[in-house]
Parts: structure tokens; C-alpha cells; sequence
């Protein structure tokens, strides 16, 4: 594919990276002189320093033959306005994706498929609500790791770290179906940072996280066979009282919010208590306001007395959503060893969220790798429906539907070699899903989800795809 990308910042940048590892032909506009010469050093693609709503710098990028175009500039009207320019400028006979960012809530409604299409923008990323979503996810489940939902289907990868003297530790994975009766795969192994592919020969160890695949309704189960005895999650604290903040508060308070008309999956609202912790006084009145039913404390969380407050002994789990991505995890490891029983952080990128992990946060939300995994979702071609990243830089999740005379159709997944770096995990088959043994018959308009090593993304994807 041809793409353009307006805005080098750290998401266009590895937004780039990506795609140019997957061979495709990016060209880069940055209107920031410095940042365009960092990048020209680091990206092997075409970087123009300029402004992109312009229709000369536009045309030189290479709009007119793009397939597609990612606005992601620190604007919200920069991003539609050149969208709406590439529109006019691109080539009639060729579709041209158009996708924007964006951080204003008013534009949230466009978001999702339901929204419909606005300036003849195809999506809209909002991250904050791309966030949210993972982080009401992750607390419906326990906020035992991250979740990964589907399409159309119970089944989630769910993590977890094996506790030692649990069911799983010393476990045989060629032993695990004798322990685990649910139907469930063991897709990746984490140990000492090192993720592997796990074999029937590889035995779990307390220390380890392991990522299942499992119906939803059976995690609970599963997890506690991993050793997992944490009482249901209902007082939570959101430290920061910003537009994040604000949005996971109307995904636990609120059963309408647009945060819940768009997770997978979304389990029946529960009786939440929330209680914010927010520095500056005029949002805790704009915060009481808009919650009524939530506990408002002007609080600053840099400050050694937090740690003190009563309300802290009580609470299930603790969010921390400042815009101070350090101040987020150091406070997120330290409440853990003051007793709060689970913590979710928010960072910036995947390097942050790695060493989170690392530090004992149960739930780590990386935002520009959530935004790149949606726009990726939209980009990937039709059969591509939706790009998972796990928190590692190598692997992917990728669901995909088999198109039509797909090389793959009518062949058995056991006579079918799969690339070095990729695993079937699961298929829905007309509102029907299982985990395929080696009897599978591959068939037009299966939705498969296949776990794969992100160097191997367009070989993998080049068996599903439709041939004409």
C-alpha cells in the first residue's frame, strides 16, 4: 500500500515504523523542522518538512496514488481539514482511506461504525476513548492482566501470573487439558521478559504470565486454577480528574455512555463505587457535578499524605489517569505495596508499559499503542478486520476473515504450514466459534484470529485474501 501520514509525533512515528517493516511505501509531512530531520535519520520513507493542509506539499507526498491517509497531528480540525484536501486531490478509480485523530469528546460519536461517516472522514481515533474502553474491559475481568476481545464472539485472551504452589505451578502444558476442562489454549508464555510460543512440552512456573484463550464466562475458573483469589472488584479510585478520567467514569456509572456502546462483549453494568482524586479544586466541582453518586477528594497524589487518606484502604483498585506518565506508575507500585489491591496505569508508549509490568502494575494501558493498533485495524486491507497488540513489540494479534478463493480455502489447518511466526487461535464460523484442531477445514467467510510475529504480518495475511 501507499500511505500518508501528516504528523511525525511519537504515534506517526511508529506508525511508520511498522508499516515500513511490513514493505509498504510510506511518505511522512512534519511541519516541525527538528522533528522532520529526527525521523528522515530513522525511517527509511520520505519525509517532507512542511505543513500538510497544503495541497502542493499533499500532491508531493504522493496523494494522488495513495490507498491511504492517517492524520495525526496535534489538531483535531488540521487532521479533518486535510482529509477533506486529500479527498479532492486523490485518484477517482482508487478508494483512499482516510482516517483523523482526534481528542475533542463531540467527535466521539463518529468513533464507531454506528456513527456513520462525517466530512468524508472514513474513522475517527479518539484515544482517550480507546483507553477507556481497555481499561473498563480490564475491570470487568478482574483486572487480573490485559484483555483481548473479539468480533462477534465470548471468546477473549485473557492474562494472568501464575502463583507459586497454585494448580498451574510445575504444570505440563501436555497435561493442562487434565487440569483444565473448559475448552482453552495457553497462546504465550512470559518468563524473566522472554515471550515464547509455548509446545506441550513446556512446564509453568509460579513467576510466569500466561496469555488464555478462553470464553469469557470461563476465565474466572481458569484464573483460579492459576492461583487468582481476589474478592470482585466494586470501590474504585481514578486518580486525575481530566477527559480520561471523565470517560472511564461514565463507562462504570453510566450504562449508555458511548464507552459502553462500543466494548465487545460488554457484561451488565455492575454497582460501581468510584471515588476521584483530583488536585485542582475547580475540576473537583466540575467532577461533583457531572457524578453525583461518585466521592469527589481534592487530593494531589504527588503528595506523601496521599498515601495516608482512608479512602485508600478500601479501594478494590486504583486507576491512576494523570497526564504525568512517571507520577501514573510510581504512584500505581506504591499504593500496590500500601495495600490497594489492584492497579491500572496509563503511559504513553509500549517502553513505559514493559517496565510497569515489570514493577508488579496489574493492568498497564500504553496510549499511543492502543491508537496505532486502531488505526492499523482500519488500514490492514478489507480482510483484516482488527490489528491486538500484547504489550510486546514483536507480536500481534490479527483477526481476519478468509475471502473469497482465499489460498487457503478447503484445506485442513493440519496439511496447511503456517509461517514461522504465526498461530491459528480461534475461528467463528457463521456465529459459531471453537478453537480448531487439526481437522479444520478452512472455508470462505471463516473470521479467524491468528497470533503472528510482526515480521511475518504480510505473509500471513497474503493466505486470506481474497484473489480475483
Amino acid at each position: 500500500m501507499r500511505i500518508v501520514i501528516a504528523g511525525a509525533g511519537n504515534t506517526g512515528t511508529q506508525l511508520a515504523k511498522f508499516l515500513i517493516q511490513e514493505k509498504h511505501d510510506v511518505s511522512l509531512i512534519e511541519s516541525n523542522e527538528d522533528r522532520a530531520k529526527h525521523v528522515s535519520n530513522r525511517l527509511d520513507c520520505i519525509v517532507i518538512h512542511n505543513k500538510a493542509n497544503n495541497v502542493k506539499v499533499l500532491k508531493e507526498a504522493g496523494i494522488e496514488k495513495a490507498d491511504a491517509l492517517i492524520c495525526v497531528t496535534g489538531y483535531d480540525e488540521v487532521n479533518m481539514i486535510i482529509c477533506g484536501l486529500a479527498a479532492s486531490l486523490a485518484n477517482e478509480d482508487k478508494k483512499l482511506i482516510k482516517i483523523a485523530r482526534v481528542y475533542n469528546d463531540d467527535y466521539m460519536q463518529f468513533t464507531h461504525p454506528e456513527g456513520g461517516r462525517f466530512l468524508n472522514i472514513d474513522h475517527f481515533i479518539h484515544p482517550g476513548m480507546e483507553a477507556a474502553c481497555s481499561i473498563i474491559k480490564a475491570i470487568e475481568h478482574g483486572v487480573i492482566g490485559d484483555i483481548v476481545s473479539f468480533s462477534n464472539t465470548p471468546y477473549e485472551l485473557g492474562s494472568i501470573e501464575i502463583v507459586k504452589d497454585s494448580a498451574m505451578d510445575g504444570l505440563a502444558l501436555v497435561d493442562y487439558r487434565k487440569l483444565v476442562t473448559h475448552e482453552s489454549l495457553v497462546t504465550l508464555v512470559e518468563r524473566n521478559n522472554v515471550v515464547v510460543l509455548p509446545s506441550g512440552s513446556t512446564v509453568l512456573k509460579h513467576g510466569d504470565r500466561i496469555h488464555v484463550l478462553a470464553d469469557n464466562k470461563n476465565l474466572p475458573d481458569i484464573y483460579k486454577l492459576a492461583g487468582d483469589t481476589q474478592k470482585p472488584i466494586r470501590k474504585i479510585g481514578i486518580a486525575g480528574g481530566g477527559k480520561l478520567g471523565v470517560l472511564i467514569a461514565e463507562g462504570l456509572l453510566e450504562k449508555d455512555s458511548a464507552i459502553n456502546q462500543v466494548i465487545k462483549n460488554k457484561k451488565q453494568t455492575k454497582n460501581y463505587r468510584v471515588i476521584f482524586f483530583e488536585k485542582d479544586s475547580k475540576a473537583c466541582y466540575k467532577l461533583a457535578a457531572r457524578f453525583p453518586s461518585a466521592l469527589i477528594l481534592h487530593e494531589d497524589i504527588s503528595d506523601e499524605s496521599f498515601a495516608s487518606d482512608e479512602e485508600l484502604s478500601g479501594l478494590d483498585c486504583l486507576i491512576t489517569a494523570t497526564t504525568n506518565e512517571e507520577l501514573n506508575i510510581i504512584t500505581a507500585v506504591y499504593m500496590k505495596s500500601k495495600g490497594v489491591t489492584r492497579t491500572i496505569a496509563i503511559v504513553n508508549g509500549s517502553g513505559h508499559a514493559a517496565m510497569a509490568r515489570h514493577l508488579g502494575v496489574d493492568v498497564v494501558i500504553p496510549m499511543m499503542s492502543v491508537v496505532v493498533d486502531s488505526i492499523l485495524s482500519h488500514l490492514m486491507g478489507s480482510n483484516v478486520k482488527e490489528v491486538h497488540s500484547l504489550g510486546y513489540e514483536n507480536i500481534d494479534l490479527i483477526e481476519v476473515e478468509i475471502g473469497k478463493n482465499a489460498p487457503v480455502i478447503d484445506k485442513p489447518i493440519s496439511a496447511f504450514k503456517l509461517s514461522e511466526g504465526g498461530l491459528l487461535l480461534l475461528v467463528n464460523r457463521k456465529g459459531v466459534s471453537f478453537i480448531p484442531k487439526g481437522d479444520y477445514i478452512f472455508q470462505e467467510g471463516d473470521h479467524i484470529v491468528v497470533i503472528a510475529n510482526v515480521d511475518s504480518h504480510s505473509e500471513i495475511e497474503k493466505y486470506w485474501r481474497s484473489s480475483k
